[in-house]
């Protein structure tokens, strides 16, 4: 099939694309590189050296013989020009990352928070306006969050997407609906992914658009076969405060002899999956989309759940490194279980990848190899949630801009 990957040469999507076009799939990428830019803007580039789009195309393309499309396109600002990509090329199915992704960046200021909310919630809207209007029967894959689930449960395991509840009338009768779980972000960026969900459900019912979409937990490692193949093909690694996922922070940071940095008491509860599984999930999605008429299909795309503080545990029992209480940055409660179905991936045949001591020193060697590289004032985490924790704290000053 022909696949656009919205976001193509992110943390998910460049992954993505090299493993869709190295299974026969036709692939053109659609990016910005604003998170090239966000870089310049942080200055806390990516571990591992990332190539410019033209190398990492031609190293594909000489180790492969397989071309990867690019368009270097705005899709928050270039609905018209979206419109005829999307018109030239007809994909069969497009798979949407092209939104920013970090929790901690987006609440690092009101211009922060306010472009990650230009940014996602546009990007999204122009993508389904412009597929309706197309009129291309175009499969939409989205990678949304478990986080807009929050990170609490009512006693029961968070249903993949849709709640059972029962709605008794005026006249007492009692009658089953299903509803879309309720939502409880908790970032900004979180939020966004929130009204992703209404969107979706919105353009499905009026205009039967076919969505899947993934709500996904923290992703962990950095190659999957097709990135290892060639250093000009390597993925991002990010270690910052802002960026930086939590298991590869602590293991960046296990590699260059840093403290684990573990917020407030550790005991939230996350739920992982490996990178490898990522493009795994991405590729079920994708052959197996909805009908045409079916509602949106959520799917809880995560493998595993852990404490924080247990990771810290693990990673300093497996490396020596020590473990640094600091303060809770966001505002979230201090202790949380988490219990989450994830069946209907299972049922497609995903064969999950667990935390395992060889993996987590794969990970952990990788980032011996580029320590050189790591910027250590970078580590801790400076966006704060709250006003109150903003008090007499320095606004930053630096513009944010997207390319």
């Amino acid at each position: 099939m022909k696949v656009l990957i919205l976001g193509g040469d992110g943390f998910c999507g460049w992954p993505t694309a090299l493993h869709l076009s190295n299974l026969g799939h036709d692939v053109v990428i659609v990016d910005n590189l604003s998170r090239r830019n966000i870089d310049n803007e942080l200055e806390a580039g990516s571990l591992t050296p990332i190539a410019p789009m033209g190398t990492r195309i031609a190293a594909w393309r000489e180790l492969t013989g397989r071309e990867l499309g690019f368009y270097n396109l705005d899709l928050a600002r270039d609905y018209e020009r979206f419109l005829r990509v999307l018109q030239d090329e007809r994909p069969d199915a497009l798979v949407h990352f092209a939104e920013q992704r970090a929790a901690p960046y987006s609440m690092k200021s009101p211009r922060h928070k306010r472009y990650t909310v230009d940014n996602n919630v546009n990007a999204t809207h122009n993508v389904l306006c412009a597929v309706v209007e197309s009129g291309l029967d175009v499969h939409v894959a989205h990678l949304g969050t478990m986080g807009v689930y929050g990170y609490g449960t009512a006693g029961m395991k968070i249903p993949e997407g849709y709640l059972d509840v029962e709605v008794v009338t005026d006249e007492g009768e009692r009658l089953m609906q299903q509803i879309l779980y309720p939502s409880n972000p908790g970032s900004i960026y979180h939020m966004t992914k929130t009204l992703d969900q209404l969107m979706f459900a919105y353009y499905n019912k009026n205009d039967g658009v076919r969505v899947t979409d993934l709500h996904q937990g923290i992703v962990w490692g950095t190659n999957t076969q097709e990135t290892s193949r060639d250093e000009r093909l390597i993925n991002r690694f990010d270690y910052d405060g802002d960026y930086g996922t939590v298991l590869n922070r602590f293991l960046m940071q296990a590699a260059v002899g840093y403290p684990l940095t573990v917020h407030g008491t550790g005991g939230q509860t996350r739920a992982f999956i490996h990178i490898q599984d990522t493009v795994r999930c991405v590729q079920l999605a994708l052959e197996n989309p909805p009908a045409k008429g079916e509602r949106v299909r959520i799917l809880n795309q995560m493998t595993e759940t852990h404490k924080v503080r247990d990771l810290a545990h693990m990673i300093a029992a497996l490396t020596g490194a020590e473990v640094a209480m600091v303060p809770n940055p966001r505002k979230e409660a201090a202790e949380n279980d988490l219990h989450v179905k994830n069946d209907l991936f299972l049922d497609m045949g995903l064969n999950p990848t667990t935390l395992s001591d060889g993996l987590l020193l794969e990970v952990t060697e990788v980032a011996k190899r580029y320590a050189h590289r790591a910027d250590l004032s970078k580590i801790p985490s400076r966006s704060l949630w709250t006003k109150e924790q903003r008090a007499g704290v320095p606004e930053e000053k630096t513009e944010v801009r997207s390319q």
